[in-house]
C-alpha cells in the first residue's frame, strides 16, 4: 500500500489497488489472496512500536533511512475488527472482496486470538476479559506486566506472550479461563466471517486449554471446536488456516482447522539433510493435504536471504509440488532478501532477481495443472544405482497422476554432492510401450523404454541441489 501511495502521491486506500494487479495474481493460478493487518490499530501501539530500543534497531537494519512515519505498529495489536481508516474502512474491503470474487480469487484475513492492543475499548468496558496481575508477578517478570490507565481506575495487566518468550508489549493478553472472553471472541470471529472467506489464525495453538494453563497457570474451556463450528454454520465453506508450532498442527486440524503451518517441512529443508525431509512427506495424506507448506512468510527470513541460490530452487520445487495449500510472499518471486517487520510500513528498494523470478514463473506454470491440484501424490523411493553407491539417500521424490491420464514425476537431488538412484515408479502400466520424459522446469527430454521403466526404475543422475520435474507421455 505503500508502494502504491507512492505512486499516487496520497495515501492509498484498497480500492485503489489496481485491476491488472489482481488480474495478474488469478492468471497465475492463485486461489487466495492473505491481506496481511488491514485492521484498525491505535496510537498506544505505534508508540510503544516507535520507542521500543530492540525492535527500534531492527527496523533501523531494515531501512537505514528509518523514520517515525516508517513505524505505524504492527498489525497484531488490533483495536477493533474495523478496516483501518487508512485503508478506506469497511465499505473499501466490501468493494475489494466483490472485485476478487468476480476474478474468482478469495479472501483471507486476520484473527488474533490470544491478545489484543493495549487500547481496545475492552480495557475499559470489559477488563475481566484480560488477565490480571499483582506487584508480585510485577517484580518477577516485569517484562511481562503494565499498568494500564483507566478512567475506572488503573489496572496492572499481562501482554501477550507465549510461555518461552516475554510478553509482545504492545499487546494485551486475553483471559481464555473467562467463558465471557471466549464468547466476546466468537463474536469478533463471526463479524469477521461475514467480511471475508477464511482466516488466518495467528498462533492459534496459543489458547488450546493445555497450552494457556502452562503459560498462566488457568484452566481454560476448549475454543477451537466451538468456535469453528459456530462461524461455519453461520458461513458454509469458511476457511480456517492455523499459525501452529510445537508439533500441534495434528491436534488444530482435529479442532476444526482446514489448513495448518508446516513450520516442520521448512525447518528440516533448512537444515539441508533429505533424509528428515522424505521421512517427514510419510505421514497419512488425510493430514499432509491440510498443511499450509512455505518457504518464507512475514516471520521468516526471506527465502533468498536463508538459502543459497541452488538450494532455494530446490526447496522449493519439494516445497510446492507437495499435497497441500500452497503458500507464498510477497516479494518471494523477486528474490527480496529484507525481511520486514510487521511493525513497518515501508520496504527498503530490492534490485529484482529476474533469473529467480523466471524460476517461479516455470513453477507456477507447473501449479497451474489440474493434476497437481486434485491428482493422487505418491512418495517415491528411491533405490542404490549399483551396489555400495549411497547417494541414493540424497533424492526426495513424488510422483502425481491425473484423472485423465496425466503423469507428473518430481525428482530433487537434495544434497551437496552428484548423486544417482534408481527412482521406483508407482504406475503400474508402464510395460510394453515407450515413455517421453520432458522437463517441465527446464530443456531435458528423454526416451525410456517401459519394462526397463517398471523392472529397474526411473534412473537419475543429478548434480548437488538439481531437480527434474518430468511430464511422463507415452510416445
Amino acid at each position: 500500500m505503500t508502494e502504491l501511495s507512492r505512486g499516487l502521491r496520497r495515501r492509498a486506500t484498497l480500492d485503489d489497488i489496481p485491476d491488472a494487479d489482481l488480474d495478474r495474481l488469478r492468471a497465475l493460478g492463485f486461489d487466495w489472496v492473505w491481506f496481511l493487518s488491514v485492521w484498525q490499530t491505535g496510537a498506544a501501539g505505534r508508540q510503544v512500536s516507535r520507542t521500543n530500543p530492540e525492535w527500534r534497531a531492527e527496523f533501523q537494519h531494515t531501512l537505514p533511512d528509518l523514520t517515525d512515519d516508517d513505524i505505524p505498529g504492527s498489525g497484531f495489536a488490533i483495536t477493533g475488527y474495523t478496516v483501518h481508516s487508512s485503508l478506506g474502512g469497511d465499505p473499501a474491503l466490501a468493494r475489494l472482496r466483490e472485485r476478487l470474487r468476480k476474478r474468482g480469487l478469495r479472501l483471507m484475513l486476520d484473527f488474533v486470538p490470544n491478545h489484543t492492543a493495549l487500547d481496545h475499548p475492552w480495557v475499559n468496558a470489559h477488563p475481566e476479559y484480560y488477565i490480571a496481575g499483582s506487584e508480585l508477578d510485577l517484580t518477577k517478570s516485569p517484562k511481562n506486566y503494565i499498568w494500564v490507565k483507566r478512567a475506572a481506575g488503573d489496572l496492572l495487566l499481562a501482554h501477550g506472550r507465549d510461555p518461552y518468550f516475554p510478553g509482545w508489549p504492545d499487546t494485551l493478553q486475553l483471559n481464555y479461563g473467562n467463558t465471557a472472553t471466549q464468547e466476546a471472541m466468537i463474536g469478533e470471529l463471526l463479524k469477521i466471517a461475514g467480511q471475508c472467506d477464511g482466516v488466518r489464525c495467528d498462533m492459534a495453538m496459543l489458547v488450546l486449554p493445555d497450552v494457556f494453563q502452562r503459560t498462566w497457570g488457568t484452566r481454560a474451556a476448549s475454543f477451537w471446536p466451538r468456535a469453528t463450528k459456530q462461524v461455519r454454520d453461520r458461513v458454509p465453506g469458511f476457511r480456517f488456516m492455523a499459525e501452529v508450532y510445537w508439533d500441534l498442527e495434528w491436534t488444530l486440524q482435529q479442532q476444526g482447522f482446514d489448513y495448518t503451518y508446516d513450520k516442520r517441512l521448512y525447518d528440516r529443508l533448512h537444515q539441508g539433510h533429505a533424509g528428515p525431509v522424505r521421512d517427514h512427506f510419510r505421514a497419512g495424506l488425510d493430514y499432509q493435504s491440510r498443511l499450509a507448506r512455505f518457504l518464507e512468510n512475514h516471520d521468516e527470513p526471506r527465502a533468498a536471504a536463508a538459502f543459497a541460490r541452488d538450494v532455494h530452487e530446490a526447496a522449493a520445487v519439494i516445497t510446492f509440488l507437495s499435497p497441500g495449500l500452497r503458500f507464498f510472499h510477497q516479494g518471494q518471486f523477486e528474490g527480496r532478501t529484507k525481511r520486514i517487520s510487521p511493525h513497518l510500513g515501508r520496504a527498503p528498494d530490492e534490485a529484482v532477481d529476474k533469473d529467480l523470478g523466471r524460476f517461479y514463473e516455470r513453477l507456477l506454470e507447473v501449479l497451474r495443472r489440474s493434476v497437481v491440484r486434485i491428482g493422487p501424490w505418491h512418495l517415491v523411493e528411491s533405490a542404490p544405482a549399483w551396489e555400495g553407491n549411497g547417494t541414493s539417500d540424497g533424492f526426495v521424490a513424488f510422483a502425481w497422476q491425473g484423472s485423465n491420464g496425466e503423469r507428473l514425476v518430481v525428482a530433487v537431488n537434495y544434497a551437496p554432492n552428484q548423486s544417482q538412484c534408481y527412482l521406483r515408479l508407482p504406475f503400474t502400466d508402464l510395460a510394453g510401450r515407450q515413455w517421453r520424459l520432458q522437463d517441465l522446469m527446464g530443456t531435458a527430454t528423454y526416451e525410456r523404454e517401459g519394462n526397463d521403466l517398471q523392472a529397474r526404475g526411473l534412473y537419475l543422475d543429478l548434480p548437488s541441489w538439481r531437480y527434474h520435474v518430468f511430464e511422463l507421455k507415452a510416445s
